[in-house]
Formats: C-alpha cells, structure tokens, sequence
C-alpha cells in the first residue's frame, strides 16, 4: 500500500488536480492531505475529493512528518500540492521496489512551462547530488527505511535535502524513470535566472550552516516582494 502525504497551504488552485492525478497513477492509495492552516478552500477541496485532511504545525517538514505519522501504507510518497504524478506512476514503482535494494528514491522532473533554462534544469534532476535532488520530484522511501532515517527534520525549508543527506549515508537515491510535472510558478513571478540565483544562494548558505529558519524568513520575505512586483508590472499593463 502507498500513502501519499501531501502539505498544503492556501492550494485551493491547485490540489483538485493534484488528487486526480494521484486517482489515476495509483487507484488504490492512501491520500493525506496535511495543512499548515490555509484560510481559502483547499481543506473543503480536498475533503470533497476524499483525501484524509489533518492539521499540521506551518512548515513541509512538520506538516510531511504529520502526514507520515497518520499513513498506514508500507511505501510513502511525498508530493508537492502543485505537482502532478505521471500516469505509469504505479508501473514504475512497482518495479522499483520490487527490488529490496530500492529504499528511497525520487522521479525526475518536468515543468509545466518550460524554456530552455528550465529544460535544463529539469534534465539535470535524474543525476543525485545535493544540487538536484529535491523535494519537489516527489520523494518515495520505504516505511521502515524513513523511520530509521528519523523522519523529516522539523523545518520550514530544506528539510527534504536533509533527509535525502541522510539517506545517501547509507544507501544510494534511485532516479526512477517517469517525470513529475510541477508548477513554474515562482519562475515566472520572479523570473528563472533570478529564482535559481535565490534556490543555490539559499541552499549554499544552509550547506554552510545557516538555520534553516532563518534562511525560510528570508524566502518568504523575497516572494512577498516578488509578488508585489507582479501585481505593479499586471496593474501598470492593465492601465497601458
């Protein structure tokens, strides 16, 4: 049995199509839907499509390692509200874990709006290095193998390239062959230089020490300027 944990805050947009997505790749999952206290639709949403919905502390660390504890599934699937799973989902996890040296892996990524930088970058997520496994391919670990990892650190940010850390002390990070396809969104609101400029300054400083706490303030105040920036570039074309 698969559980597929997913954390949320204010995805009403996007988490319909996250849970059919997972309808289709794998009919007979467990869905838990862990929110950080979202104030739009997304509990009302994902309830309507019959996902498990649990509260969580704010942060993907508290709220995946929430949704980790309330699954009943012997394989866990971490999934981004904004990314969608492929239709051979099934098929190719089945081979992988059929497998027992398979404990932990990720898929390889896909925008949903890509140019050629991002093409790149997404072409560069099946080689496994701290600089492209992350958290938005969608990490799939055995139960007992996450347990003995300790779980997801309780942090705003980069909580799943410390888990991947850990795992790569004791086994190797699978790539499994088949793409998720998740959001460009923060690409196009800051633009794709720029976001990737922040991402590896980001992940660099937290490499070297910096608490992830900190460094979570930091992003949340970057997009609070991004976002205003894009509301005067739309407000400034509307008026033209």
């Amino acid at each position: 049995m698969i559980s597929v944990v997913i954390p949320t805050l204010n995805e009403a947009a996007s988490i319909a199509g996250t849970i059919r997505a997972i309808r289709a790749a794998l009919p007979t999952a467990e869905i838990i839907v862990a929110d950080g206290g979202s104030t739009d639709a997304t509990l009302e949403t994902a309830a309507s499509a019959e996902a498990l919905v649990i509260s969580a502390s704010r942060g993907r660390g508290p709220q995946q390692a929430a949704g980790a504890a309330a699954a009943r599934g012997d394989l866990l699937l971490f999934l981004h509200a904004d990314t969608l799973l492929p239709p051979e989902a099934g098929a190719v996890l089945a081979r992988a874990f059929a497998q027992p040296a398979v404990r932990l892996g990720t898929f390889r990524l896909a925008f949903d709006r890509a140019g050629p930088f991002l093409r790149t970058c997404a072409w560069l997520t099946r080689f496994d290095s701290v600089f492209t496994r992350f958290g938005d391919q969608a990490i799939v670990v055995r139960r007992d193998f996450y347990a003995e990892l300790g779980g997801f650190p309780p942090w705003p940010l980069f909580e799943d390239v410390e888990l991947l850390r850990r795992a790569r002390r004791i086994t190797r990070v699978w790539s499994f062959p088949a793409c998720v396809t998740t959001s460009a969104r923060r690409f196009r609101s800051r633009g794709p230089l720029r976001q990737q400029w922040l991402n590896g300054r980001l992940l660099l400083r937290f490499l070297s020490g910096t608490p992830p706490h900190v460094l979570a303030a930091e992003y949340r105040a970057s997009a609070s300027v991004a976002a205003t920036r894009a509301t005067s570039r739309k407000d400034a074309a509307l008026s033209a």
